[in-house]
């Protein structure tokens, strides 16, 4: 499995600070760009707590980009960076975003679903400044500190099932009440 570096909001925005004048271009498969109508729709920032495998508590803050292509409106050329640019600043204006939040753009249409995905390599060609987006892959974090999945940082099975059960008599209330429960029967 390839794993893609996260880019940090900072770096991000930095990118973008620098090529203010050509045109944002989103590739999310090879060969395929978001279609030149492309909005920013909004700008979320999702801080996000978890538990692993191994108990260990993880936190991050993703910085989420959202792309909507509105159907049937044609555009030759995509939005220029500036204009992303302030649409950055009225969100940082009511939301100050994480500079260390992983950057992550959500895009989907008619022949993609919709999904978040990293920016993988910003690039410049020609007039445009292109985002290359990747998809994002399940991982396993005790693998990133060292250990193996299924195993804890001390090398212990974390996800190991826990100790057998007491096994309990069920019994069939049914037929217990019909013998208890009847007129003269001692229940009530």
């Amino acid at each position: 499995m390839n794993k893609i570096e996260s880019i940090n909001w900072k770096t991000f925005k930095d990118t973008l600070l620098l090529n203010p004048e050509l045109d944002l271009q989103f590739q999310y498969a090879e060969g395929k760009l978001v279609d030149a109508s492309y909005h920013i729709t909004e700008i979320k920032q999702a801080p996000i707590t978890s538990v692993d495998c191994g108990g260990v508590m993880n936190a991050w803050t993703e910085i989420i980009v959202q792309l909507w292509v509105p159907e049937n409106q044609q555009q030759a050329r995509s939005m220029k960076v500036k204009k992303a640019l302030s649409i950055v600043e009225v969100v940082e204006k009511m939301l100050p975003l994480n500079p260390n939040g992983t950057v992550k753009i959500e895009f989907g249409n008619s022949e993609f679903d919709t999904r978040q995905m990293f920016p993988n390599e910003i690039t410049v060609d020609g007039e445009n400044l292109v985002i290359d987006l990747r998809p994002d892959a399940v991982q396993c974090k005790a693998i990133s500190r060292g250990g193996s999945c299924g195993t804890n940082d001390k090398g212990e099975e974390c996800c190991a099932p826990v100790a057998e059960k007491p096994k309990i008599q069920l019994k069939n209330l049914a037929v217990a009440a019909e013998s208890c429960c009847t007129p003269g029967g001692g229940c009530c």
